[in-house]
């Protein structure tokens, strides 16, 4: 996969998607953790929303720029 993706002349980075796509799916992680009461058994809920976010952006990033 390219570097810079053209997108109507305007080259912008290929991590700005994948961004965008990890947050899409970490906020959809919030939504279901939340009911599911997972942050009840939790010492601190922003790291583990962190490390969710930083894993998902992870297993989106890698495989590209293996």
């Amino acid at each position: 996969m390219p570097r810079e993706l053209a997108i109507f002349g305007v080259l912008i980075p290929t991590l700005l998607p994948l961004f965008l796509v990890a947050m899409a799916l970490q906020a959809a992680a919030d939504w279901c953790l939340g009911k599911l009461g997972a942050y009840r058994l939790v010492w601190h809920p922003s790291l583990l929303r962190l490390c969710v976010f930083v894993c998902i952006l992870a297993a989106l990033v890698l495989p590209l720029y293996q």
